[in-house]
């Protein structure tokens, strides 16, 4: 491109996010004026439909990783990459097949229930408020970092694109996504995730389409990666070539988080209907499957892409960024660069409303100031959602921080801690207070241990390759069982009511 294209281009793309930004923005403002109250702002008033619900819980948990991280490893690596979105959709469908009603029925019975800490103190009838008090830990610790995450992401895309300061970028993306959160709370999110999710299930099946397209067909370009696998001694089209069995049982297992993550588990709550989780369910898997497919094509035809084209990629992670910029006039570049940015302003805000949630709710009014009025806990959350991302920012600055090991530890604290909670809490009705305890610490003080173990190479054995969360949910689940075995209470009765519901 020439000076005058360039800046054309940057043009388009800067007018296009700043669009779609004061879109997102609009609907903060909209739902300001619909939030009477802390469930209409932490739970939307447990009255979302089943599209809504279903695409704001993948587009929630789908970050800038399935634009770029995924894309780009498959670029570098081939198909022997895929597990984890094998293992992702595995643990997905299992969360909305058997977790999505039991939970949703649970919080019919449970009227004031509406963050993860309130479900966790009602099923164990926890007066002591112990339970509460490690979840809000976890959740602010893990949520404050996975949330610095998602905005060195934005502050990267902002950066590359635009050829601005790092931290210039660092701070627009921080307000855009600060701003809607704040004002519109959970209904704002949920709204602008089903607008994000369909914009980025969109670029990921329109980028694909076009790179085959100008490959010539698939014929050629399976033609050209076979040869690039002889020349490069990768095999591109092998699920099992140079691929352990440890990186692949650790691959599948990041399914396990699933069952852990707060802001998923909270769209279980707010549905409107316990019948509405079928159709969300096959609504929410069918965008998934969809998504991790054209992200996946995207890195696999870009490895023939480059090679027809003789185009260079020092950064395998910028391919969709790349293609976007290559294959498609400004304009229709700038919206599908879009996505990258709805990838992660979906999650980031997500996690923020939980993590201020967790503040406003769990500690001020439950602990502190139980006759708060609605009133106070709005403010309280608001200024919650400040004091979170003021922190989350100060931890993005350092723009070399790795993101995928960040949120990598997180998924794992997550899962372990609390899936393995939830999962047994559901289904086990011998299951204790106790046990709950001493399974959630476990959890999250074993994926610690294992993170550090393998961060310092304290031991060199083969098995501390394993992805922290396998060991760590093993570890909570035993932990839960002699914790309930050991010293049981009457919490069985109000798992006894939840089945009578189920019925």
């Amino acid at each position: 491109m020439n000076s005058f294209e360039v800046v054309h281009f940057n043009t388009a793309i800067i007018v296009d996010f700043i669009l779609y930004s004061l879109l997102m923005i609009f609907i903060g403002f909209y739902f300001w004026r619909k939030n009477k109250n802390s469930h209409d702002y932490f739970l939307g008033d447990k009255n979302m439909g089943p599209v809504v619900s279903a695409l704001s819980a993948g587009a929630s948990d789908m970050s800038a990783w399935l634009l770029m991280g995924l894309p780009g490893a498959v670029l570098a690596l081939g198909l022997g990459q895929t597990y984890i979105a094998i293992g992702l959709s595995i643990g997905a469908t299992l969360n909305w097949l058997i977790v999505a009603k039991r939970l949703r029925i649970y919080t019919d019975i449970k009227e004031d229930c509406i963050t993860i800490p309130d479900f966790f103190e009602s099923r164990f009838n926890d007066e002591k408020h112990i339970l509460r008090i490690i979840c809000a830990f976890v959740i602010l610790v893990f949520f404050t970092i996975y949330i610095s995450s998602g905005l060195v992401a934005g502050a990267k895309l902002f950066e590359k694109l635009f050829l601005i300061n790092y931290n210039t970028a660092l701070i627009i993306g921080t307000f855009i996504i600060v701003f809607y959160t704040f004002l519109g709370g959970y209904k704002a999110v949920c709204w602008t995730d089903l607008i994000q999710g369909l914009l980025m299930m969109l670029a990921l099946i329109v980028v694909p389409i076009t790179m085959l397209n100008e490959i010539g067909g698939f014929d050629k370009a399976i033609s050209v990666i076979k040869d690039l696998s002889i020349t490069n001694n990768i095999n591109y089209l092998s699920l099992s070539s140079d691929v352990g069995i440890i990186a692949i049982i650790s691959s599948l297992a990041w399914g396990l988080g699933y069952f852990g993550q707060p802001h998923i588990l909270v769209r279980f709550m707010s549905i409107k209907s316990v019948n509405d989780i079928k159709q969300a369910t096959f609504i929410g898997i069918s965008w998934m499957v969809i998504s991790l497919l054209g992200a996946i094509m995207v890195g696999f035809l870009g490895i023939a892409y480059l090679k027809v084209s003789n185009v260079s990629l020092n950064d395998p992670e910028r391919i969709f960024i790349l293609m976007s910029q290559i294959l498609f006039n400004p304009w229709v570049a700038g919206i599908l660069l879009s996505a990258i940015l709805a990838a992660i302003m979906s999650t980031a805000s997500s996690q923020l409303l939980v993590s201020s949630s967790t503040l406003a709710q769990d500690f001020y009014k439950k602990i502190f100031k139980k006759d708060a009025s609605n009133k106070t806990i709005m403010f309280i959350s608001r200024l919650s959602v400040l004091i979170v991302s003021l922190i989350a920012f100060l931890l993005s600055t350092n723009e070399n921080s790795s993101i995928l090991k960040i949120v990598s530890y997180a998924w794992a604290g997550f899962g372990a801690s609390f899936g393995s909670v939830i999962l047994l809490s559901l289904f086990w009705k011998n299951m204790s207070r106790f046990g709950a305890i001493l399974g959630m610490a476990a959890g999250a003080i074993c994926v610690i241990i294992w993170e550090s173990i393998q961060a310092n190479m304290l031991f060199k054995s083969a098995i501390f390759e394993l992805y922290s969360i396998i060991p760590a949910f093993i570890v909570a689940v035993v932990f839960i069982i002699i914790g309930s075995l050991l010293k049981k209470d009457d919490s069985y009765l109000i798992h006894e009511k939840m089945l009578k519901n189920l019925k």
